[in-house]
C-alpha cells in the first residue's frame, strides 16, 4: 500500500478523499491548518500536519516519504480574489508551485484540483478540455496558471501530474453556514428548515451539480493517469440543472411547499455553465453519476444526523454512493512549522476551497459561481 499527502484533507472534498484511501489501505498524511477545514473531519487513522501549503519548507518536509500528492488546498473564493489579490495568489498558485517543487525531486506523480472556473465565459455548452479557456477571476486565472505550471514542470522536470477541472461539487460535509458554501447545502438547509429561498432572475441558470462520491471516484483514478504530459480533464455530470429546479427537487425531499424569493438578476452573470465528461469517461474509467436527487438525499440525510437540519426525515438512502468508511483508529497528529498559520486552506468550496466554480455564499447565486 501507498502513502499519500493530502494538502486539505480536513476540508469538504478532502475529507472523503481521506476516508476513501484509509478505506483502501493506504497511509494518509494530511497538510492543513485548519482556517477552513475542521479537525472533526480529519479521518480516523490519518496523520495531520498543520501548515500553510504556501510555505514551501513546511510543504517538503510534509511530502517527506510519501508515494504521491491529492492537491486540494486552495482559496476557492471569486470575492475574496478580489479583495485580496496577493494573498489568494500566494495560496492557489504559489501554493501549488510550492506541492509541484516538493515533488519534482522524486518525480512524485500529483493530482491536483484545477476548476470549471478556468473556463470563465468560454463559449459553446458543454465546454470540453479543448475549449480555450477564458477565466473571468483571479481564482480562475490561479487555477489555470497552476494547469500551465504543471505542463511546465512535466516538460523540465519530468514531473507526472493530472488537473481535475471541478463543476459544483456538494455533498454531505458541506457546512451550510461557511461564507464559502454551496448553492446546494444553503437551500438544502433553509429548506428543510421550512423557510424560503432567494433566487437571483428567473431561477432558469442552470448548473452542473456533481456529488462528492463521483468526484473521489475520480481522484483515485487520476492517480494512476499521472504523467509528465500534465493531462487535465473535468470532472463533472454532463448534466444541467436549473436553480429552479434544484429547489423544486430540495422542497420535494424535505416535504415543504417551496417559498421561492425572486430578486433582481445580477450584472455579469454566467448563464448557463455545462461541462463534457467525455475525456474523463474514457480515461479514467469512470461510471455512471451519482443522479441529483439521491445526491441531495444523501445530504439531506447528513444534515439531519449532523444536527444541521432539524426536523428533517426521509425515507430515502442515505450514502449508500459515498466511499466505504475508514477504521475507527483515533487520528494522529504531528506539526510542521509554518510561517503563516493561518493561511486558509484544505476545504473546498462550498466549505471554501477547490471545488467547482469555487465562489463564495455570500448569496445563492455567488455560491453558484454565476457572478464572475
Amino acid at each position: 500500500m501507498a502513502t499519500y499527502l493530502l494538502t486539505g484533507g480536513c476540508g469538504f472534498i478532502g475529507s472523503h478523499l481521506a476516508e476513501a484511501l484509509l478505506a483502501r489501505g493506504h497511509a494518509v498524511r494530511v497538510l492543513d491548518d485548519l482556517s477552513t477545514g475542521k479537525m472533526e473531519n480529519l479521518r480516523p487513522g490519518a496523520t495531520l500536519v498543520r501548515g500553510d501549503v504556501s510555505d514551501a519548507a513546511a510543504v517538503r518536509a510534509a511530502m517527506e516519504g510519501v508515494d504521491g500528492c491529492f492537491h486540494l488546498a486552495a482559496i476557492a473564493s471569486v470575492e475574496r480574489g478580489v479583495r485580496e489579490l496577493l494573498a489568494t495568489h500566494r495560496v492557489n498558485l504559489s501554493g501549488t508551485l510550492a506541492v509541484f517543487d516538493a515533488a519534482a525531486p522524486r518525480r512524485l506523480p500529483v493530482v491536483y484540483a484545477s476548476s470549471a472556473a478556468a473556463y470563465g465565459d468560454a463559449g459553446p455548452l458543454p465546454l470540453e478540455e479543448t475549449t480555450y479557456p477564458r477565466p473571468l477571476s483571479a481564482y480562475g486565472a490561479d487555477k489555470l496558471g497552476c494547469e500551465q505550471h504543471a505542463r511546465a514542470a512535466g516538460q523540465v522536470h519530468g514531473l507526472p501530474s493530472c488537473g481535475l477541472r471541478f463543476f459544483n461539487v456538494f455533498g454531505p460535509r458541506q457546512d451550510p453556514k461557511s461564507p464559502y458554501s454551496g448553492v446546494i447545502s444553503i437551500f438544502c438547509d433553509r429548506l428543510s428548515r421550512g423557510e424560503g429561498v432567494d433566487v437571483y432572475g428567473d431561477g432558469e441558470q442552470t448548473r452542473d451539480f456533481i456529488f462528492v462520491a463521483d468526484v473521489v471516484a475520480a481522484l483515485l483514478a487520476a492517480m494512476d493517469k499521472a504523467s509528465p504530459e500534465a493531462p487535465v480533464m473535468n470532472v463533472c455530470t454532463g448534466e444541467p440543472t436549473s436553480v429552479r429546479t434544484l429547489a423544486e427537487t430540495i422542497a420535494s425531499l424535505c416535504g415543504v411547499a417551496l417559498d421561492l424569493r425572486s430578486k433582481p438578476a445580477r450584472l455579469g452573470e454566467i448563464r448557463h455553465s455545462l461541462g463534457s465528461r467525455a475525456r474523463a469517461k474514457a480515461a479514467l474509467g469512470l461510471g455512471t453519476p451519482v443522479p441529483l436527487r439521491d445526491g441531495l438525499a444523501a445530504t439531506l440525510d447528513w444534515m439531519k444526523t449532523a444536527g444541521a437540519a432539524p426536523g428533517y426525515s426521509s425515507s430515502h438512502p442515505t450514502n449508500q454512493a459515498m466511499p466505504a468508511q475508514s477504521s475507527t483508529e483515533t487520528p494522529t497528529m504531528t506539526s510542521v512549522a509554518s510561517g503563516h498559520p493561518n493561511r486558509a486552506e484544505g476545504s473546498a468550496a462550498p466549505d471554501g476551497r477547490s471545488d467547482a466554480a469555487g465562489t463564495p455564499a455570500s448569496s445563492p447565486e455567488t455560491a453558484l459561481g454565476l457572478v464572475r
